[in-house]
């Protein structure tokens, strides 16, 4: 089973879906983010819950089966004695007819042995009842016994139809996420390996392409060969509308510098090359733009965090990021509630 941690943090994008976001609507959007993502970690929570609850469930069930054969056993042993026990008090009471017969009949010496009789009648009616008493106690114990164990089997039939049916949506999301890359990669063939990656982090598509094959060092303006890749991909995305969309720019740690002053820091450029690649897969392509976010990193989350000119190279990038719907996984889980 793929654990919900890959799949619960994509809803972020399905959330923040916008063009261009001020900061404070970006900052607001990023608390959005981590309290979806404090629910990811509860829906793990529960998957893991459930689980123990399986096992749980089962050890009970198999105690209470255990526990409904010792109790049949002794119901057996308990019908038996029973069975005897009239079997006696048949024969007892066929005696005493008999003794009633003969005392008529010889009244004197006789009336000794007919009291010790009656006395061993009346003890084995005290035993008999005691045991149909027992007996009673028995079948309504077995019963109780057998009832709960029905409802647990049935608690754990629901729980165990639950696990499957999120284990089976788990498993079609992160096909969709593997189908959804295959789809990318062959619409970008000829791009991956050549300033461009796609590869599957935390059950999102990531489209990562390099600095060199977008922009000039500092600049914000695409060339034509990034142009081509963009509008490939936006070609796609444009027929996969169940698709979010996060555009995120970054830059390395070296202090941004501008003549024109239209750009303050890293910051600044980040997002506006965001903002650009937005604007290029718009372009010619009907994708609805609630579902692009266009959003600026800075040098804050470098793939490499030495200080080396190769390092600088691999942090200066664009991450073209595509989550697929997971309204279906959540409308399970709210069923459930």
């Amino acid at each position: 089973m793929i654990s919900l941690k890959s799949f619960l943090p994509v809803v972020l994008i399905a959330l923040v879906a916008g063009s261009c976001v001020t900061g404070k609507k970006y900052n607001t959007l990023s608390d959005r983010a981590d309290l979806l993502l404090g629910e990811r970690d509860s829906l793990k929570a529960e998957n893991i819950w459930l689980a123990m609850s399986n096992r749980e469930l089962t050890s009970k069930s198999e105690k209470l089966t255990e526990e409904t054969d010792s109790l049949t056993a002794e119901l057996t042993r308990i019908q038996a004695d029973l069975t005897q026990t009239r079997d006696e008090y048949v024969r007892l009471s066929t005696r005493y007819a008999d003794l009633q017969k003969a005392q008529e009949e010889l009244v004197s010496g006789r009336a000794q042995e007919t009291q010790r009789l009656l006395a061993e009648l009346r003890t084995a009616q005290s035993d008999l009842q005691k045991k149909e008493n027992l007996l009673r106690e028995l079948e309504m114990n077995l019963d109780t016994k057998k009832a709960s164990l029905e409802e647990l089997t049935f608690e754990l039939e629901k729980r165990n139809a639950r696990l499957t049916e999120l284990e089976k949506m788990l498993d079609a999301q992160q096909k969709a996420v593997r189908e959804l890359k295959a789809k990318v990669s062959e619409a970008l063939y000829g791009f991956e390996n050549n300033g461009l990656s796609v590869t599957i982090r935390d059950g999102k598509v990531y489209v990562s392409m390099d600095e060199k094959l977008l922009f000039k060092t500092g600049s914000y303006e695409i060339d034509a060969n990034g142009r081509a890749a963009l509008r490939k991909l936006g070609a796609l995305l444009e027929k996969n509308t169940d698709i979010g969309i996060l555009i995120e720019g970054h830059t390395d740690d070296v202090p941004y510098r501008s003549s024109s002053g239209q750009l303050v820091d890293n910051w600044d450029l980040s997002v506006k090359r965001a903002t650009t690649v937005v604007r290029v897969l718009t372009q010619d392509t009907k994708i609805n733009p609630k579902r692009l976010t266009a959003s600026g990193r800075g040098e804050y989350i470098p793939v490499d965090p030495l200080k080396t000119a190769d390092a600088r190279q691999k942090n200066r990038r664009t991450e073209i990021i595509l989550t697929p719907d997971l309204s279906e996984l959540y409308k399970i889980l709210e069923s459930y509630e």
